[in-house]
């Protein structure tokens, strides 16, 4: 079996447009919660999002290029492409056959799906669509696209997995490195959820939070008031490759990715298991995957959405991994600042859990005032500011409608 390593990250996120931003605002404790510029919120029930901040698509790309693609493919190949300098990889000196592209949506082109269709009701004279329709909306066209960008002829393909999509993909990646199959892998995911269709649907099914009158502090997870979780939108990308193939070339290596595992809870389409059940599997068998023992685990990143079931279901299944052990477990939740990305979630935490790691430092939970009066006494939510940590291995939750878990865990890079 190959080791993996991670040596090269990019990001687009609502609290940073590239992975120094997106640190900084993530030590910072900064909110990206902000009001809908997108669309006329006046009528919903929710007014607000984690939209991007300071950013253009017409800054990154002519205009031909944005007609062609919907918002989520093109926020890939932003992400994407820092991703690649920071590797410092030369495509000449690679084998492009072994290198692949596994990313990740959980929604697709909805903002091009939700626009067709009003022009077409509108129009009221058969059916006129845009020739590019189809391949706007597919979600398997950010990989797709990658690939082309980059002549990389290697494995390729979208994980759909809801929520826990971004760290399906990084779980692909990482397992065809390992079985020999592949050099590199760029994975990813991206979403652009921001719509009437995105905000309206998650709205009927109660899942948003409503607190339209201070969006900054609506994700607030394990707090008493949460009620619901914030969209938003951007993309994460990572460069896994096989270690001997990084020393081969000089790389500089970020951390090592050590274990994953993915199940479900067969319990509810788009309720978690209240016990836990299933994400408790999920790291059982990343924690089997790498060969290590829950006490070896310094920082996890939490799925932690700021829904009231959801959130307890996550500790619960924490809190029974280590039931009997008197070790604290320092954790936080990162989306009570970028706003739940979907299926992109899972990459931009995963680079938050290597930055984490790269610099012992743990990313706060912030607007958490009052949290759960049974929240176990083991569990540091690092509430409110950022915490120096020494962090050796590092875990990243994500889970998903339909059951999905997926877990990544991560060891730092050590010569």
């Amino acid at each position: 079996m190959k080791r993996v390593v991670v040596t090269g990250m990019g990001v687009l996120t609502p609290i940073g447009n590239n992975v120094a931003e997106f640190w900084y605002g993530l030590k910072s404790g900064k909110s990206g919660a902000g009001p809908i510029t997108k669309f006329d919120p006046t009528d919903f029930k929710t007014k607000f999002a984690c939209e991007l901040k300071d950013f253009r698509l017409e800054d990154h790309f002519d205009r031909k290029t944005i007609r062609k693609n919907d918002p989520f493919t093109l926020y890939s190949l932003i992400a994407s492409k820092e991703a690649m300098a920071d590797s410092g990889l030369s495509l000449e000196n690679v084998d492009a056959n072994k290198f692949g592209v596994i990313w990740a949506s959980g929604n697709g082109g909805i903002s091009t799906f939700e626009s067709e269709v009003i022009e077409y009701a509108k129009a009221g004279q058969g059916p006129r669509f845009s020739p590019f329709f189809i391949p706007k909306i597919l979600s398997d066209t950010p990989s797709g696209a990658v690939a082309l960008k980059y002549g990389l002829r290697g494995i390729n393909y979208c994980t759909v997995s809801a929520c826990a999509s971004g760290t399906s993909a990084i779980m692909d990646a990482f397992n065809y490195i390992h079985w020999g199959k592949a050099n590199l892998m760029i994975a990813g995911g991206s979403e652009a959820p921001i719509t009437q269709a995105g905000i309206g649907g998650f709205n009927a099914m109660k899942a948003l939070s409503t607190r339209n009158d201070d969006p900054s502090t609506a994700s607030r997870p394990f707090d008493k008031e949460r009620d619901g979780f914030v969209m938003g939108e951007g993309a994460g990308a990572l460069i896994l490759e096989e270690l001997e193939h990084a020393q081969a070339r000089g790389a500089e290596i970020y951390a090592e990715v050590v274990g994953c595992g993915m199940s479900n809870d067969a319990y509810h389409s788009t309720a978690t298991h209240p016990e836990g059940l299933g994400a408790r599997l999920a790291i059982k068998m990343a924690l089997e995957d790498a060969q290590i023992s829950p006490e070896e685990i310094d920082y996890i990143n939490l799925h932690a959405t700021s829904t009231p079931v959801g959130d307890q279901s996550e500790l619960n299944a924490i809190t029974r991994l280590y039931a009997e052990s008197d070790k604290t477990v320092r954790v936080s939740a990162t989306k009570s600042m970028t706003g739940h990305l979907l299926g992109a979630a899972g990459a931009i935490e995963a680079v938050a859990t290597v930055m984490a790691m790269k610099n012992n430092t743990i990313p706060p939970t912030i607007n958490t005032t009052d949290p759960d009066d049974d929240l176990p006494t083991g569990i540091d939510l690092t509430l409110g500011e950022a915490a120096t940590h020494e962090i050796n291995y590092a875990m990243s939750n994500t889970f998903g409608f339909g059951g999905h878990n997926a877990i990544a865990l991560f060891k730092k890079w050590e010569e």
